[in-house]
């Protein structure tokens, strides 16, 4: 099945404000504009495209969800749909599987519907918000950090770096722990466990000694909780020896892992920090400590935006600001290298994984799962585009795993651990690919001469008709130039021996 590069049709859509309750909705008789679009963003395009109906209603439409689009004119949804249609369509070799039996796994032997989970974060901090995330089809959530501190939130507390569609590409939080009491979390997990007792409820807790830690996991087993989940790792709870602190001494994360582990019988998942230079160390001891599993990446400590007149970084309270934590998308790459090492650690197998760190979309999940990831965790793609993407999430790597021919998606953990070296020493060195320029989706703007020039081996000159050319002797197939070529018109060409 031919695959098309989701960066195009994400470009065409970049106005759109992927809304609630969307006008183009309610102008369009026949389909539903906003469900379309989202899965385009989402690199769902293939499910998108078999929802269509066998006519396409946009020949003979005068596109009314293009005018009464919040931007009007500005969302060319009448050529995506077209795309889907004449493009998209015709490369469906699997249809939409009938059932999300493939999806279903476990966390440490206990079942999930699916493997994606809410992670501990304001987005599953309340009754309601685990109910609408868990009727939206997520398969389970871990609640907030549950601690015994009197929390008082800093406002504002969120700032972020953004792409240039406008979408949050990096995201720094200075939030803390749970505001409810102990009592008031508990009520919650005995309501959710009640009303919704095949989902997963994975409790997050942080304590300041040894009996805090035994006791709120003692309480969380006994009010519904499947499991718990060790806060070793909020950069946000530093201060008297907690949060990331302990995750950088494996001393007390065993310690703390034995306390906790004493005084409940379900299973125990270790949140790591990725402030440390090699994760394997702190997870070895949370195992010895009798830990079921390693959850990772918590957020990464940042600092952001640091503002040119006031002098402030991001987000300034009253004049002030501090060290945070950094999630999104632009962590994704460090969270599957930490992920990758506890996976080939042969000292943690068969410890559960639960990955996270920057998803976003299936393929985004599926690219953990293959370095080891049993479970998905997300938090700030849920803040940004809400509880809904978890439909993409599904029917996306649902249709993977169908055109794959996996039975379970359990089949596709940890496939691409034995192509992954710890370091660049074994790679092969003795040939070059060189790049192919697709002359028909070139515009002729000489990026791709620019960047070879002054960040290259300068193998790229343009000629008369502003068509790349390359220089074959001096071509060492570093690629650059297909990263930065705005049309995507470079792809990989011939192979060349050089030694």
């Amino acid at each position: 099945m031919i695959r098309s590069d989701p960066s195009i049709p994400r470009a065409d859509m970049i106005r759109c404000a992927l809304c609630a309750d969307a006008p183009c909705d309610k102008a369009c008789p026949v389909l539903k504009p906003s469900e379309l679009l989202r899965s385009i963003w989402f690199q769902n395009e293939q499910t998108a495209a078999q929802t269509l109906p066998e006519t396409n209603p946009c020949l003979t439409c005068a596109a009314p969800c293009e005018r009464t689009c919040l931007r009007p004119g500005e969302v060319p949804v009448r050529d995506l749909v077209n795309r889907l249609y004449y493009q998209v369509k015709p490369t469906c070799e699997t249809p939409i599987p009938e059932d999300e039996e493939r999806l279903k796994c476990d966390l440490c032997g206990i079942p999930l519907e699916n493997p994606f989970l809410l992670s501990s974060s304001v987005v599953a901090s309340t009754y309601d918000m685990c109910a609408r995330a868990f009727e939206a089809g997520w398969a389970g959530a871990c609640f907030k950090t549950v601690c015994t501190l009197d929390i008082h939130e800093a406002s504002p507390r969120f700032s972020a770096i953004s792409g240039n569609d406008g979408s949050i590409v990096g995201f720094k939080n200075i939030e803390q722990l749970s505001d409810h009491s102990v009592a008031e979390n508990m009520e919650i997990f005995r309501r959710l466990k009640g009303n919704y007792p095949t989902k997963f409820i994975l409790a997050s807790i942080m304590g300041q000694n040894e009996k805090e830690w035994a006791e709120l996991a003692r309480l969380c087993e006994e009010n519904g909780a499947d499991a718990i989940e060790l806060n070793f790792s909020c950069p946000n709870m530093a201060e008297g020896g907690m949060g990331s602190d302990i995750g950088q001494d494996p001393e007390q994360v065993e310690r703390f892992t034995r306390a906790a582990r004493a005084a409940c019988h379900i299973p125990i998942l270790a949140k790591m920090t990725p402030n440390v230079g090699v994760m394997s160390p702190a997870a070895e001891a949370a195992m010895r400590g009798g830990a079921d599993g390693i959850a990772a990446i918590n957020t990464i400590k940042s600092v952001v935006g640091v503002n040119p007149h006031t002098y402030v970084s991001s987000p300034s309270v009253h004049g002030h600001s501090a060290v945070g934590g950094y999630s999104g998308n632009a962590v994704k790459p460090i969270a599957l290298r930490f992920i990758a090492e506890l996976a080939q650690n042969p000292k943690l197998k068969g410890m559960h994984l639960s990955a996270m760190g920057g998803i976003e979309t299936w393929q985004d999940a599926l690219e953990f799962i293959l370095l080891g990831g049993d479970s998905i965790q997300i938090t700030t793609a849920v803040m940004q585009y809400g509880y809904r993407i978890i439909d993409d999430l599904k029917s996306g790597l649902n249709m993977y795993l169908a055109e794959k021919g996996f039975a379970s998606v359990k089949e596709a953990i940890g496939l691409g651990l034995d192509s992954l070296s710890s370091t660049t020493d074994t790679l092969e060195r003795d040939t070059v690919i060189f790049p192919r320029f697709e002359r028909e989706r070139c515009i002729g703007c000489g990026r791709c001469m620019i960047s070879c020039m002054d960040g290259g081996h300068q193998a790229i000159t343009m000629n008369e008709e502003r068509k790349p050319v390359l220089n074959g002797k001096r071509c060492v197939g570093c690629h650059l130039c297909m990263l930065v070529c705005p049309q995507k018109a470079i792809s990989t060409g011939d192979k060349r021996i050089v030694r």
